[in-house]
């Protein structure tokens, strides 16, 4: 399967859901926010949300779970549930490097993500 195919001016729409101030969601929002600032540079929108605070709002994503990064935007919706801490995987997965994800399919780990 090819590589996909990334515009330059791709705006990313991500929701981070957290759960008051755990060690995980700490962490999950440190290392999007890292993510954000080396692979996205002016090209997302980031809502935290504390399911402690606003529990309603877990229906709209179905979160189970938190910490959990939704994707809204590009399409598809994707989940990401942990802290965030495998970049590469995570690169992979927003579909940032596509670079990565050749590398890994051929059995190539890259170490500089």
């Amino acid at each position: 399967m090819p590589a996909p195919t990334l515009r330059k001016d791709e705006i990313y729409y991500l929701r981070l859901y957290v759960a008051e101030d755990t060690p995980q969601s700490a962490v999950a929002f440190r290392n999007l926010k890292n993510l954000c600032q080396k692979h996205l540079a002016g090209r997302y929108q980031l809502e935290v949300i504390d399911l402690s605070k606003h529990p309603e709002r877990a229906k709209a994503d179905q979160i189970m779970v938190v910490p959990t990064l939704v994707r809204r935007m590009p399409a598809p919706i994707r989940k990401f549930i942990g802290t965030l801490s495998d970049v590469a995987s995570v690169l992979i997965d927003l579909t940032l490097r596509p670079d990565v994800a050749a590398a890994c399919a051929a059995g190539k780990a890259e170490q500089n993500v």
